[in-house]
């Protein structure tokens, strides 16, 4: 309801305002359009309600960890018997309306301390137009090809690197320093945050990219994700 969705986005702004936090918060009283947002877009909390127009808040929020598996997820709604199959997408907390200030400031502040926002890590990419700085959390994979190093992002689009000459482990390592990120083949990184399906012989990407697992490297590879799954919020 667009009366809500501004009373809850004002709330929102006015707890970022009197915590000093630089938030952008967007309404959307429309589920498809968060969806079309959500294709190029990266959120750390998302408030969603249960009962709404074509889609429910329960189906919403699955297709939202099927692109992001470390976002909070927070309910409000005025219907507690959802409350049970709500957390199957492992919401931060399920309120019910009406939802009292105080309440709502201590699970924003929770949901702060849990999300990853201060995720600012970068990789400074040479490209043939010069230098492009890159965040870690927008590479969904990257690949070897012929000593250049082709980076896929979550926006769709591809950036190519100018040649190297070290191996493409160590041209990496930024990206491989961080957690979320694997080597599963020789010529492949893959950010886990963007995994869809994983199988034995390769990962599947949001969006249908298929990009493949060595034999060698599958128990190795295999750990990494399930570490990386325990370890969500």
């Amino acid at each position: 309801m667009p009366e809500e969705v501004a009373r809850l986005t004002a709330l929102t702004q006015h707890y970022a305002a009197c915590q000093d936090l630089n938030a952008e918060v967007t309404g959307f009283t429309d589920p498809d359009a968060l969806l079309a947002a959500i294709e190029t877009r990266n959120y750390h909390l998302y408030l969603l309600d249960i009962v709404m127009p074509m889609i429910s808040g329960l189906e919403l929020a699955q297709e939202i960890r099927r692109v992001d598996r470390e976002a909070q997820i927070v309910y409000t709604t005025t219907e507690p018997q959802f409350a049970l199959r709500a957390y199957a997408v492992q919401p931060l907390a399920y309120l019910v309306k009406p939802i009292a200030e105080t309440q709502f400031f201590d699970t924003l502040a929770l949901a702060v301390a849990r999300a990853d926002v201060g995720d600012e890590r970068t990789f400074a990419v040479k490209t043939a137009d010069g230098l492009r700085v890159i965040r870690l959390a927008d590479i969904a994979c990257c690949e070897y090809h012929h000593h250049t190093a082709v980076f896929a992002l979550k926006s769709g689009e591809k950036l190519a690197s100018r040649s190297f000459r070290e191996s493409f482990a160590e041209y990496c390592a930024p990206a491989l320093g961080d957690p979320r990120f694997v080597q599963c083949h020789a010529a492949f990184v893959v950010n886990m945050r963007h995994v869809e399906r994983f199988s034995k012989d390769s990962f599947t990407l949001r969006g249908g990219k298929l990009v493949p697992i060595a034999e060698k490297r599958y128990a190795t590879v295999r750990d990494a994700y399930m570490d990386y799954l325990a370890s969500r919020p």
